[in-house]
């Protein structure tokens, strides 16, 4: 059973620092930061923080904006994600803020801690992991029982730290505050030990406000596992690619992008490029490499749009160039509706033949703004 996608998100001083010693919470992110990392919040499944981290910042952990909660509700999902937390001791204060605000929470933690978690008036789902704490099986039961694909660990420090010793990371958001703290009695970020994978690659820079947001894809070996840090990349440049496509009002307007194995871009296409007004992105794409190209077999296709299964301006649909490329990935954000084409399902003929579709729906609204036009 795969494990979910695991998203560290944190913020740090220029030295390194999650926080000072003084007794009050060190504000590092701005509020433009704040609201981004809400937006990350509102596209996950469960967000995950420590024991520590609730008895030293007593989060609610929870998406702030009504907008974006009324959004996970339409999707038909929970206004709240899953809140989770870790505690081998069972030791937590059922006076927190975590068990009183958002929706359902779960806490894995040891035989021991079950024990004594059963005994105090806490409103979640405890779940012993055994008589040691074991980050695998936590996933595996996250992903099996609570079906969750996306996963945000908001800290703290040690949790990042194992997480990434065990190679268990696929993402860091990482903010840079323009600060420094300078007291080594202060909590780091990550702390001493082994750690899988060697340098991290670096997919994201953005400045917001007066920080700066790093966004980072873990290269130890299994990461990945579910959609990477790379695929929202790329499929966030498909989408732009399908805003610059003429609009038309016989044809959807798409982007898609052949990326390598190893992150390389092999080609981009969009709708009606180069004035050729029936092309299709992914074919406008794959006319753009050798069809003998050994890299094909191992590349992903990333499409706005799912790739169509029927047309009628030419002998073959995009699914099926896409199979004749020998393609066996393939990352789209927006299911084909009906508008052209009844029942179209090419993700259907994708996988029948073997391909692995992945869709990130929270990329669908993004692959539908060029197309607005069509059901006006």
């Amino acid at each position: 059973m795969p494990f979910p996608y695991v998203l560290l998100s944190a913020a740090v001083s220029l030295d390194g620092y999650l926080d000072d010693t003084g007794p009050d919470r060190l504000l590092l992110s701005s509020p433009a930061d704040f609201d981004r990392v809400d937006e990350v919040r509102a596209s996950v499944d469960a967000i995950l923080v420590g024991a520590g981290t609730i008895r030293a910042d007593n989060p609610r952990l929870l998406v702030n904006s009504p907008e974006r909660r009324a959004a996970r509700e339409a999707a038909g999902k929970p206004a709240y994600p899953l809140k989770v937390t870790v505690s081998g001791s069972g030791d937590l204060d059922p006076a927190a803020k975590f068990w009183h605000t958002g929706g359902e929470k779960v806490v894995y933690t040891t035989d021991r801690g079950a024990q004594r978690l059963h005994a105090t008036p806490v409103d979640a789902d405890v779940v012993p992991l055994g008589p040691e704490l074991d980050w695998r099986r936590l996933l595996e039961h996250l992903r099996e029982v609570r079906g969750v694909r996306r996963l945000m660990v908001e800290g703290g420090g040690l949790i990042h730290t194992q997480l990434l010793q065990q190679g268990l990371a696929d993402e860091l958001q990482l903010v840079l505050a323009p600060l420094f703290v300078g007291d080594p009695k202060a909590p780091r970020l990550f702390g001493p030990g082994g750690y899988q994978g060697g340098r991290l690659r670096l997919l994201e820079t953005r400045r917001i406000e007066d920080v700066v947001l790093m966004r980072y894809e873990s290269t130890a070996p299994g990461a990945g596992r579910l959609d990477s840090a790379a695929d929202h990349h790329w499929l966030a440049l498909a989408c732009e690619l399908a805003a610059r496509c003429p609009p038309s009002r016989t044809a959807f307007s798409v982007g898609a992008v052949v990326v390598a194995a190893d992150g390389t871009e092999l080609a981009r296409g969009h709708s009606r490029e180069g004035g050729d007004l029936v092309v299709h992105a992914e074919e406008a794409a794959l006319a753009k490499l050798d069809p003998t190209d050994p890299r094909l077999a191992t590349a992903t296709v990333y499409s706005s749009l799912e790739p169509c299964a029927h047309r009628a301006s030419r002998p073959a649909p995009c699914a099926r160039l896409i199979l004749d490329a020998g393609v066996r990935r393939v990352v789209t954000a927006w299911r084909e509706p009906d508008t052209f084409v009844v029942a179209a399902d090419g993700s259907g003929m994708l996988e029948a033949a073997g391909v692995d579709v992945v869709v990130l729906p929270e990329y669908e609204e993004r692959a539908k703004a060029p197309n607005r036009h069509l059901s006006a």
